[in-house]
């Protein structure tokens, strides 16, 4: 049997200082996320380096998920794991 997986969007987001921001999901629950993590794995990411474009996040209301810039965001999947502690689906891996 697949395993069911519930995706929660992101209904609100507050910058707390370095690269954190802590998130609240559509399910209640929320977590402080450190986006250094991301930042060290350069790419994309390394946009995020520049606190003032940092603090410049949205959340797409539509899609809910957290971004910057329409072209830099993190899976929402991996958001919320690393908010509330609980594990990302089988399907999914941070070293991906």
């Amino acid at each position: 049997m697949p395993e069911i997986c519930m995706l929660y969007d992101v209904v609100s987001a507050e910058y707390k200082g370095d690269y954190s921001i802590l998130l609240t999901f559509e399910n209640g629950k929320s977590g402080i996320v450190d986006f250094e993590q991301f930042i060290k794995k350069g790419g994309v990411f390394e946009k995020l380096r520049d606190l003032t474009f940092f603090q410049q996040f949205s959340i797409n209301k539509e899609l809910g998920i957290l971004y910057w810039n329409s072209n830099v965001d993190v899976a929402p999947e991996v958001l919320y794991s690393q908010a509330t502690g609980e594990p990302l689906p089988d399907w999914m891996s941070l070293t991906a």
